[in-house]
């Protein structure tokens, strides 16, 4: 019980504010839509720009971590897309959207912050390992499959170009992959920019949250109860049980089996119905799945906190 109050409850109540002011009319759906974009387009990447600038590398980047983790994503993601066409009879453009649901987990606005509270700062090492592929892979992989999907027949040639492209548009990408120069180069950056960008990254978790909380009250559950409910269970079931068993087999660490576990046992992010909407397929499943998905997940991640050593 002290790990629900403690740990879980701060920051879902966040989201509940957000929630609750959007609702009551506190709060504008363009206030949200303009918090949204500064989290989503400019704090957050500078959060992960930071982190991954300076993140050891060689110590962090365990295959064994990444291997059980991603192994777990793509299980989720042919559960979702093989389940949403041979279950659920939908067409493979809307099954892609889906399969995407089951491999996007909220790794960083709910797997950060409950990763924190319930283990401290030096418990991200491991989190952020995860989040510095997690957008990369996943989106390589989603509009991969769509790009397929949509393309049935015709010529691939164009297919690399279309998925580095729509990659590259994405903001936290971007942020990452700018991380990335600057930890390989050990290019210096001076004192008063990192400060700059620490004090607009320091801003990032609080305020995602509560814009999460209004984006999801505009996007409440209206129909397709059962394919989200089968999204649902792939996102907190399916794909932390994959990872809990793959750590064990790969005998990783405490600190690196929390990280894996606290990020794969997260519901599906915002980016799913990111993602849904940029094709304009099953965008009520994404956007539902996220809502019921972080509703359920304050009583999953809580199993998952008494279960971690």
């Amino acid at each position: 019980m002290a790990a629900l109050i403690d740990v879980i409850l701060p920051v879902f109540l966040v989201i509940g504010f957000g929630y609750i002011a959007v609702w009551k009319g506190y709060f504008s759906d363009s206030g949200v839509d303009g918090l949204m974009k500064f989290t989503q387009g400019f704090a957050i990447p500078c959060l992960l720009f930071r982190a991954i600038s300076t993140l050891d590398l060689e110590q962090n980047f365990d295959l064994a971590l990444l291997g059980s983790f991603y192994a777990g994503a793509l299980a989720g993601f042919a559960a979702g897309l093989f389940g949403a066409r041979y279950i659920f009879g939908r067409d493979w453009e809307d099954s892609v959207a889906i399969g995407f649901c089951g491999l996007f987990s909220n790794s960083l606005l709910l797997g950060l912050p409950i990763t924190e509270r319930a283990y401290g700062v030096s418990a991200l090492e491991g989190n952020y390992a995860i989040i510095a592929i997690h957008s990369p892979f996943c989106y390589m992989v989603g509009i991969t499959a769509m790009e397929i999907a949509r393309n049935r027949g015709g010529s691939v040639a164009a297919l690399p170009v279309k998925v580095l492209k729509a990659m590259f548009n994405n903001a936290l990408i971007v942020g990452i992959s700018l991380g990335f120069v600057v930890n390989i180069g050990s290019i210096p950056l001076p004192g008063v920019f990192t400060d700059a960008v620490d004090l607009i990254g320091r801003a990032a978790l609080p305020a995602a949250l509560f814009g999460l909380g209004g984006v999801l009250y505009r996007y409440r559950p209206e129909g397709d109860m059962r394919t989200i409910l089968f999204v649902v269970a792939i996102s907190l079931v399916l794909h932390p049980v994959i990872v809990w068993g793959l750590a064990r087999a790969n005998d990783l660490s405490d600190a690196a089996l929390r990280s894996a576990i606290m990020t794969a046992a997260m519901a599906p992010g915002v980016n799913t119905y990111v993602f849904a909407n940029m094709y304009g397929k099953a965008r009520r499943v994404a956007a539902s799945s996220v809502l019921v998905g972080t509703g359920l997940s304050i009583f999953t991640v809580w199993v998952w906190l008494y279960i971690l050593p």
